[in-house]
């Protein structure tokens, strides 16, 4: 891999992460589209560490008062009833669902599951999931004529259930195309959850996951399956674009409908298949890089 598509890749993850489009997709749409290697899962990976610092960062208020409610719940049963204790709990819960099904189906994420053919149709069943979670979720929020407001949940209500649902939502993003955030934020807003509490909890269940991951493709960067230096300089970028965008997108849902995000993945996703049904580009574009 050279410096410019490390570059350009990083600049893809930390554009992309945290909308609901997918990073992974589009990353291995980057290398396809350029006529390069495809990134592969290792890479995709470690640099997801550095849109996950943006969190850290971004976030730190939050998860320092969770990580320390937590801790002191360990031993003191009082704080059990505490809410940043009980948040602790359902993150380390929700987390259960992608670490059980990334072991066991690893060998398919890096191989099949990168066919660019399952990656459209991703983009689109997931944009039309979306557009439906995103349009209840407005149609609560306004009302109607013979309809009242209909108030949505905070995550003061989420439980152990929900966790998992949540975390369940999580893991089908092991799939390009699926998008972290975007099955998250759809579950979220699917089981009754505002667009803030849904988006601020897929955030939070995205940390230890994807910490966990890139720790875990390490060793394919020390065995040379990734170039050090342009994966370290992709991180770094993933980083700064990542914090300035996950600032915007907070703010942007708080008013906003996710619906262009909807029609981006769609229009993608039918392109997509009109490229690899053409023969204009192979499913498997870069594959032979690994």
């Amino acid at each position: 891999m050279s410096w410019f598509e490390s570059l350009i890749l990083g600049l893809v993850q930390g554009l992309t992460e945290f909308l609901p489009i997918s990073s992974s997709a589009h990353l291995r749409l980057t290398a396809a589209f350029a006529g390069w290697h495809d990134p592969g899962a290792a890479f995709t990976a470690i640099t997801q560490i550095g849109t996950e610092a943006a969190v850290l960062i971004y976030f730190r208020k939050d998860i320092a008062r969770i990580v320390s409610a937590w801790s002191r719940s360990l031993t003191n049963k009082a704080m059990r009833s505490d809410h940043d204790a009980k948040m602790g709990w359902l993150v380390i819960v929700g987390s259960i669902p992608i670490g059980v099904l990334g072991l066991t189906f690893k060998d398919q994420i890096e191989g099949p599951f990168r066919d660019l053919r399952l990656i459209a149709t991703t983009l689109i069943v997931m944009g039309v999931i979306l557009g439906i979670a995103d349009r209840l979720a407005a149609r609560d929020e306004a009302g109607g004529k013979h309809r009242a407001v209909k108030e949505r949940k905070s995550l003061k209500e989420l439980g152990v259930r929900d966790g998992l649902i949540f975390g369940f939502c999580q893991a089908m993003a092991l799939v390009p195309g699926v998008s972290r955030s975007g099955a998250t934020i759809s579950g979220g807003l699917l089981m009754g959850y505002t667009r803030e509490a849904a988006a601020r909890y897929s955030f939070l269940l995205a940390i230890p996951a994807v910490l966990a991951s890139g720790a875990f493709e390490l060793k394919d960067a020390g065995e040379g399956h990734v170039s050090w230096g342009p994966t370290i300089f992709a991180t770094i970028v993933a980083f700064v674009v990542g914090y300035a965008v996950i600032a915007w997108f907070m703010k942007f849902i708080t008013t906003k409908s996710f619906m262009p995000f909807v029609i981006y993945r769609i229009l993608l996703g039918i392109a997509l298949f009109v490229l690899v049904g053409t023969d204009t580009l192979s499913p498997h574009a870069g594959e032979s890089g690994g």
